[in-house]
Formats: C-alpha cells, sequence, structure tokens
C-alpha cells in the first residue's frame, strides 16, 4: 500500500533554505519507509493570497483545498518554516489556522525550521511543538534546526545530516505504526440502511 508524505515548506525566498531542509527530511524519511512512499511538497509561498482569502471567508479555493485534503490524508507530514521574531512565520501560522480542527489528530509529524542564527533554535521547543501538541499531532521527539553554519563548513553538512537522519527515522517509525488515515467525503452519503434507522425522539 502506497503511504502519502506531505512536505509543507513556507519559505519565502527562491532559492529558500527551508525547503532545501524541507527536501532533505523528505528524502530521509523516504528512504527510511522504504518502497510505496508518495511524497507530495507544498510551497505555502504559492498560496499565499488564497490563504488569507480562506482565513477571511471560510472557504477555501480550489487549489488550497487540494492542499487541505492533501495534508488530511497524508499517513505523515513534515513542516518546515523560516524564523521569524523569534517565532514561526506569518504565512506559516496562517495554514495551520485554516488546517479542519481533526486534520493532524493521531498524525505523526516532523518539524523543522530554518532561520539566521543558531539562537532562533529555540523557536521548535518553544512555538512549533506546542502548536502541534495542541493539534493533537504525535511530534517526533526530534526536530531539526538548520543555521547558515549548518549549510557550510568541514563538519557542518554530516552534523546536519545526522540530526535529519535520526528525525526522519523517527518520523518513519510512527508511520509503519499507523494505518493510512481515513477521512470521510462531505459528500457522500451515507448508507441507505442508516438513513431508514428509526431513532424514538430523545434517543439521540
Amino acid at each position: 500500500m502506497t503511504r502519502t508524505l506531505a512536505v509543507v515548506s513556507a519559505g519565502i525566498g527562491r532559492p529558500s533554505s527551508t525547503r532545501l531542509l524541507a527536501d532533505r527530511l523528505a528524502l530521509a524519511t523516504a528512504a527510511a519507509l522504504g518502497s510505496d512512499v508518495d511524497t507530495q511538497v507544498v510551497e505555502l509561498r504559492e498560496h499565499g493570497h488564497d490563504l488569507v482569502n480562506h482565513l477571511v471567508s471560510g472557504y477555501p479555493a480550489a487549489e488550497l483545498e487540494l492542499v487541505l485534503d492533501l495534508v488530511a490524508r497524508a499517513a505523515g507530514l513534515i513542516v518546515v518554516t523560516p524564523t521569524y521574531a523569534a517565532s514561526f512565520s506569518g504565512l506559516f501560522k496562517t495554514f495551520v489556522d485554516v488546517l479542519d480542527d481533526e486534520a493532524l489528530v493521531d498524525k505523526p509529524v516532523l518539524l523543522g525550521a530554518t532561520g539566521g542564527t543558531g539562537r532562533h533554535s529555540l523557536v521548535l521547543e518553544n512555538a512549533m511543538r506546542p502548536l502541534f501538541t495542541y493539534l493533537r499531532a504525535v511530534v517526533v521527539p526530534t526536530s531539526v534546526f538548520a543555521a547558515p553554519e549548518d549549510w557550510a563548513g568541514a563538519a557542518a553538512p554530516d552534523l546536519l545530516a545526522h540530526r535529519v537522519e535520526r528525525a526522519a527515522g523517527q518520523l518513519a517509525r510512527e508511520i509503519s505504526l499507523r494505518d493510512a488515515p481515513v477521512v470521510p467525503d462531505p459528500f457522500d452519503p451515507p448508507p441507505l440502511d442508516r438513513l431508514l434507522e428509526y431513532h424514538p425522539p430523545g434517543s439521540r
């Protein structure tokens, strides 16, 4: 059975270190899971206007609805945000705000973040982990932060790779322990026998 791995990157620029980290985490997770993995990457910058419109109107555009459905149906989720003012980006939070209340319940999630200095690494534990715990996701123990120095220097790439592989292995294990989520289709009518069931007054 093919398992879907959703990867959400809130990077703004092109090229983006946030997207680069997201890709590294996705590749490592897919490798740890083995075959039959469908990795789907979402660039939030491409849905910025739709996110704001949805927040205001309460109705997602067609493309954004596909993204929200992807996240809800995915067996596992990787989320990576740049750091602004010691927290996740506004674009990233807007995306989380429009998710269905049940979309992340019991879903394995790997957290990642990027920033201009290693001092911003606390964003993972002080801001992101509490947020996803509140949403009842299963957040893996290892989160990954990448500062500019993590991409350069003799030992830096190896140290980052070690953190990426450890986090990816944890996410892969959590995904393997669960069945793929089943999201009911709101336009799929219930079976006829259920519609014909008799419920005495006051029994519901």
